[in-house]
């Protein structure tokens, strides 16, 4: 079921969650850091979430030198031991170039060993180096995320499981191994595309959003249709979620002086790769002013964040709380006040008039 009440969101049951790409870091004097230690930094960073009471810690997978996790299930083990509440789960999983039953069977065991706190979040990928790493074509790349990833909603419904597709021989009559003591929350994320969008709901899987650039609202349509799609396809209503990227400090301008010059290197980074111009401070502080990037003091996170979860009616949101290079330190104090301050505060304005969501603290200081 949603999270939500005959006038929006339920302030009660909207949960909070944190993303990482394991992006390498630098230290406090700008020197790169291990991935090792970076790795090592993650772990310090997923207990400190589930000390100061966030709902969900996600790790994304990446096969290239400026991501530090390639295996986020070993990383979230590791955490499985170190905490008590938070749920572990995936930003995202490439389930096609991943085999779904390998899949299955390590969150299934992640699943026994948290006691219940696994999830994962699978997608197509917006990086492709794990198609080549593992012997994937890129022109596979749509058939094969929809194949794996019916036959993942195929294991995740009913043990024993029968299936049969294009891309590997049938199945019949097979178990994994170890059974689910429950069951286990697979999320599909979509950065954009009605048809996957409307394969989330055909496979009855909660929907992720990436709301990474421009203003949430425009994501509005997608929420529609995804709702849309359930009902025409007799499913019950299933929960919607936004990944969008932010940092926080004690005040605005600490908080941009911060993320900007890590930021920006991430956005040209990628942009090199992909063909982007460059960018710079002005792209920041308009996506920090009227798009995705959430970035501030904790009042201003939290006013972005309430007015995202009002405008698209979600269920879960999720801060992607590092963005290129950022120090670790930085990185832990964001957690911290995202825990402590910035989610008792979205709740308040949850159960408030939705008008004194409105405005920014920018400029009071």
């Amino acid at each position: 079921m949603t999270a939500q009440t005959e006038t929006g969101p339920d302030p009660a049951r909207t949960t909070f969650g944190l993303d990482t790409f394991g992006d390498v870091t630098v230290d406090t004097q700008g020197r790169p850091v291990p991935a090792a230690q970076v790795i090592r930094d993650i772990l310090e960073q997923g207990i400190l979430a589930d000390e100061v009471g966030i709902d969900h810690f996600s790790i994304g997978e990446h096969h290239r030198p400026d991501f530090a996790v390639s295996a986020p299930d070993t990383v979230l083990a590791g955490l499985a031991t170190r905490t008590s509440r938070i749920t572990l789960g995936t930003a995202v999983t490439v389930l096609s170039s991943d085999d779904p039953i390998r899949v299955f069977e390590r969150f299934s065991t992640l699943d026994a060993l948290s006691s219940g706190r696994a999830e994962i979040t699978v997608g197509r990928g917006s990086f492709i180096e794990s198609f080549p790493l593992f012997g994937y074509s890129l022109q596979d790349y749509e058939m094969l995320f929809e194949e794996k990833l019916d036959l993942l909603a195929t294991l995740l419904q009913s043990q024993p499981f029968s299936w049969s597709g294009s891309h590997r021989p049938p199945l019949e009559d097979q178990q994994l191994h170890p059974p689910l003591e429950s069951p286990l929350p697979t999320w599909v994320a979509v950065g954009g595309s009605p048809n996957s969008v409307v394969r989330a709901a055909r496979h009855r899987l909660p929907l992720m959003l990436a709301v990474i650039g421009g203003p949430a609202e425009r994501f509005t349509p997608f929420v529609q249709l995804f709702h849309e799609a359930n009902e025409k396809l007799g499913n019950d209503p299933l929960p919607t979620g936004v990944h969008s990227p932010g940092h926080i400090a004690a005040d605005d301008r600490t908080a941009r002086e911060q993320l900007a010059p890590h930021w920006i290197h991430n956005r040209n980074e990628i942009g090199r790769e992909r063909g982007w111009g460059p960018s710079g401070i002005a792209e920041f502080e308009g996506e920090a002013e009227h798009g995705a990037l959430l970035v501030g003091s904790p009042e201003t996170v939290a006013r972005k964040i309430a007015r995202t979860i009002r405008t698209l009616g979600i269920d879960r949101f999720d801060l992607k709380y590092a963005s290129g290079p950022m120090p670790h330190q930085q990185l832990m104090e964001s957690i911290r006040l995202y825990g402590t301050e910035v989610i008792p505060r979205v709740r308040e304005l949850l159960a408030e008039d939705p008008e004194q969501d409105e405005g920014s603290a920018f400029d009071e200081e």
